[in-house]
């Protein structure tokens, strides 16, 4: 059974990968501790409007020991259309505090370490060690790929941290960093949670969901 869902999910990687070919992280970044900021941030929130936050964000905060330094109030005002800027600003600052004083300076580079930060569970962890770092630890589930992964019946749970544990066991390892990209990108364009795209999807032909929403003639 698990052999079949292996090969089945080498069907869904190939057929996203001929549809949407390489994608990079949608969040901009240029060092380690940009990348936590900008996930810390996109929680609640699109990459789109991250983005814009971080235009100016990165601008006036350079150094690590700028944010550790920061005045709290400014930085809520800065970050304020992210939604929750209140509990975002707070774990932010207090993560570069820990980074300065616990790791020095250096954005650490393993799972156990970052779950350590405040604000930082394991999508944020994945998508840090991913990106900033190269490192496959596990695999980032956000709300699309919950949704997809459903819909795709790669999982059973709604809770990320089962899903990611279903899909670890499926997805082989080299393929753990982009696969949530794919099926971010999926949704976003194709799968959208309101009005999903059933005929322009790439995987209509073998996603067992389809024939549940797509009525018959």
């Amino acid at each position: 059974m698990e052999k079949d869902k292996k090969k089945y999910v080498l069907k869904i990687i190939k057929n996203l990968k001929e549809t949407f070919g390489y994608i990079k992280c949608p969040l901009k970044f240029s060092n380690p501790f940009e990348i936590l900021v900008a996930v810390i941030l996109s929680a609640q929130c699109t990459d789109e409007r991250v983005n814009k936050i971080t235009e100016s964000l990165f601008k006036k905060y350079k150094r690590l020991q700028d944010y550790a330094n920061a005045d709290i109030s400014e930085f809520e005002n800065r970050i304020k259309s992210a939604g929750f800027f209140r509990n975002k600003a707070k774990n932010i600052i207090k993560s570069a505090q820990m980074v300065l004083r616990l790791y020095d300076g250096q954005v650490p580079q393993t799972m156990e370490e970052l779950l350590k930060l405040p604000g930082v569970a394991r999508k944020t962890a994945n998508v840090v060690l991913g990106h900033a770092f190269c490192k496959a630890e596990g695999i980032a589930v956000d709300t699309h790929v919950i949704r997809i992964a459903n819909l795709l019946k790669l999982t059973k749970y709604e809770n990320p941290v089962k899903i990611e544990k279903d899909l670890m066991a499926i997805v082989p390892k080299q393929y753990w960093i982009n696969f949530s990209l794919l099926i971010q990108t999926l949704g976003r364009k194709v799968c959208k949670a309101r009005n999903p795209n059933h005929a322009a999807c790439p995987l209509n032909k073998i996603c067992p969901s389809v024939k549940k929403s797509v009525p018959t003639e």
